[in-house]
């Protein structure tokens, strides 16, 4: 993925100082094969799993980053929040309540291939909030829950306004 849905820096361009300082964040996270995994996974209309987490991730970012806050903590937060490997539109089991308990999965993966600090752990496992009841500890854990929703909103009604548009087009 070259840069979030909306934005216009190409994370890629390394001469973009805030593409470099991005990337200076989660670099290593980024070539992280199972990381990787979650483009074959949709997660909301046209938009893969990584590009959903890529959106949250960098937008959680910017916003922390503007606030003077752990953005660094932000941004990996923000690109494991969703790390599971299931369509989550199929019921699993008795685990009837997706929203509520993939936080805890997408942690217990996140912790496999990286550690993690008290705010990436709270806002992994509190991303759903108030499906999860208890609510985000940190300021960047409700920075990522609100981003989050509005990238998902976003990425669903952004298909449909692209239909909308090119219907004027013409």
């Amino acid at each position: 993925m070259e840069k979030a849905i909306g934005s216009k820096v190409n994370l890629k361009n390394m001469e973009d100082m805030l593409a470099v300082e991005y990337m200076s964040c989660v670099w290593d996270l980024m070539d992280e094969k199972k990381i990787q995994k979650l483009d074959e996974h949709v997660q909301h209309c046209n938009t893969s799993r990584l590009q959903h987490s890529i959106n949250v991730s960098y937008y959680s970012f910017l916003i922390c980053r503007f606030m003077g806050w752990d953005y660094r903590s932000a941004a990996r937060a923000g690109l494991l929040h969703d790390m599971f490997y299931y369509d989550w539109r199929v019921t699993k089991g008795n685990r009837t309540n997706h929203a509520s308990w993939h936080p805890r999965v997408a942690y217990d993966n996140a912790r496999k291939i990286t550690e993690l600090n008290k705010i990436e752990k709270d806002a992994i496992l509190k991303h759903m909030w108030p499906c999860t009841l208890i609510p985000p500890k940190y300021k960047e854990s409700y920075v990522l829950t609100f981003v989050d929703k509005t990238c998902a909103v976003m990425e669903a009604a952004g298909q449909k306004w692209n239909k909308v548009k090119a219907s004027f087009a013409n």
